[in-house]
């Protein structure tokens, strides 16, 4: 079965009425995407957007979920941008590019503490034709090399084929 359908299956084990997700749900989606994508569980980034709030929060992973969260406004902040122009991107030059660096600090898996984000894909998590969050896959090392292969169009192409079943569980198990 493939990963697209999977998330679909989950969506819709859910109903159509929102319901609070139970508390690993997240931490798992994060993981089959991960396994799919060929990353590390910690390089899933799932954040859901608070319309009221005009913030984007972390989902998975999940030591970054009471770290803080990032405005919608935020012109430093990749996700956020991706939210706002509702646009796929990839960067695999990431580590030189002006970008907020506070979740990177964070300690988020077994990987080395000083590497940090090189390559990143970025894409709008959608319900319909709106943005209800945003994916990020990226590639962390001490450096380009040490981080592993450029993403490609190909990659992002998976990413985004995720983009819908995933607004689709968002709006089921995230209420504001």
């Amino acid at each position: 079965m493939s990963l697209v359908t999977e998330l679909e299956r989950l969506a819709d084990a859910f109903g159509d009425s929102r319901q609070v997700a139970p508390t690993n749900v997240w931490s798992s989606v994060a993981e089959k995407v991960a396994k799919n994508l060929g990353v590390k569980i910690d390089e899933v980034g799932i954040l859901g957007q608070s319309a009221k709030w005009r913030h984007l929060y972390f989902l998975a992973p999940e030591a970054l979920k009471n770290v803080g969260f990032i405005p919608l406004s935020s012109n430093s902040a990749l996700a956020a941008r991706t939210a706002r122009e509702s646009r796929p991107e990839i960067d695999n030059n990431f580590a030189m590019a002006r970008h907020a660096t506070v979740f990177e600090g964070v300690k988020t898996g077994a990987g080395d503490p000083g590497d940090s984000i090189q390559k990143i894909m970025s894409a709008p998590i959608l319900a319909g034709d709106k943005v209800v969050g945003v994916i990020q896959i990226s590639r962390k090392g001490s450096n380009s090399v040490t981080a592993g292969p450029d993403f490609t169009p190909a990659d992002l192409g998976k990413v985004m084929a995720l983009t819908k079943p995933l607004g689709k569980l968002l709006q089921r198990l995230v209420s504001e």
